[in-house]
C-alpha cells in the first residue's frame, strides 16, 4: 500500500513504535512531520529518513499536552506542505503503581500525554482534512485498550478512552471522508517496555525473567515480542485503506496475547 505524496504528522517519533511507523510512511511515498517533544531528537530522526528519501521529513517541536504548541505545530506543517493527510496520536508514557500508591499528579500527567494529547491534536487536524474531504487519524492505543494490568491503573483507562474517542470522531468526521481508527499493540520491546521490566518485578515480588516470561508473554501464542515494524506494518494499512468501510475500529496485533 502506498501514500505517495501525503502528508502525515507523527507524534512522540522520534523514538520507538513512532520512528518505525515514519520510516515505513516515508518508504511508501509519504512526507512525514516527526512531532516529539525533544526537537534535537526529531531533527536527527527525520535527518536520518531524509538521508533515504531526500525532503521528505521535517521536525516539530510539539508537546501533546499544550494546545497552543500542538496548533503551532500543526501550522509549521501545513506551512510546509499545504495540508495534513494522516495524523498518527502515538506520543505516550507508562508509569507503574497500585492505586492506592498512584500519585494524583501522575495520574493528571497519564491522562494528559495520552487522552488529551489525542484529542488536541485531532482538533487542530480535522479542518484541514474536513476541507479536502479526506483524511485519516490513527490512535497509539493497546491490548490494555481492551484488557486491565495491574499497577496501570491510569494506562488502562487512557488508553480505553481512546476507543471512545476514535468512535466520534468517526461518526463525525465519516460524512467528510474523514476514517479513524485505533492500533492496539501487545507488548513491544521499547524503552518504555524496559522501563517497566524492573519496575513490576520490584511490585510483584518476581524476576525480571518471569516479567517478561509470565506477565508480558505469558498470554502470547509463541512468546514472542511484538515488533516496531510488525505495528508500522499495521499503521500503514490503516493509513492508506481506501475507503470508510474501515473506521471507528481497533486492531489488535499482539501475537495473539488479546484476540476478539
Amino acid at each position: 500500500m502506498e501514500l505517495k505524496d501525503k502528508v502525515c504528522i507523527v507524534t512522540g517519533a522520534a523514538s520507538g513504535i513512532g520512528l518505525a511507523i515514519a520510516k515505513r510512511y516515508a518508504a511508501a511515498g509519504g512526507k512525514i512531520a516527526i512531532a516529539d517533544l525533544k526537537i534535537e531528537a526529531a531533527q536527527a530522526a527525520a535527518d536520518g529518513i531524509n538521508a533515504d528519501h531526500p525532503g521528505q521529513a521535517i521536525a516539530v517541536a510539539m508537546d501533546v499536552t499544550q494546545e497552543d504548541q500542538v496548533n503551532a505545530g500543526v501550522q509549521q506543517v501545513v506551512d510546509a506542505w499545504g495540508t495534513v493527510d494522516v495524523l498518527v496520536s502515538n506520543a505516550g508514557i507508562q508509569i507503574v503503581n497500585p492505586v492506592e500508591q498512584f500519585a494524583f499528579a501522575d495520574w493528571k500527567k497519564m491522562l494528559a500525554i495520552h487522552l488529551d494529547g489525542a484529542f488536541l491534536t485531532s482538533k487542530a487536524v480535522l479542518p484541514h482534512m474536513y476541507k479536502q474531504g479526506s483524511g485519516t487519524v490513527l490512535f497509539m492505543g493497546s491490548v490494555h485498550s481492551k484488557e486491565a494490568s495491574p499497577l496501570k491503573s491510569a494506562y488502562v483507562t487512557a488508553k480505553h478512552g481512546l476507543l471512545g474517542l476514535s468512535r466520534v470522531i468517526a461518526k463525525e468526521g465519516g460524512p467528510k471522508g474523514v476514517r479513524t481508527n485505533v492500533i492496539c499493540p501487545g507488548f513491544v520491546r521499547t524503552p518504555l517496555v524496559d522501563k517497566q521490566i524492573p519496575e513490576q518485578a520490584k511490585e510483584l515480588g518476581i524476576s525480571e525473567e518471569d516479567v517478561i516470561k509470565k506477565v508480558m508473554l505469558g498470554q502470547t501464542v509463541d512468546g514472542e515480542f511484538t515488533t516496531v515494524d510488525d505495528i508500522a506494518e499495521v499503521a500503514l494499512f490503516l493509513a492508506a485503506f481506501p475507503t470508510n468501510a474501515l473506521t471507528g475500529q481497533s486492531l489488535v496485533a499482539s501475537h495473539g496475547w488479546y484476540m476478539n
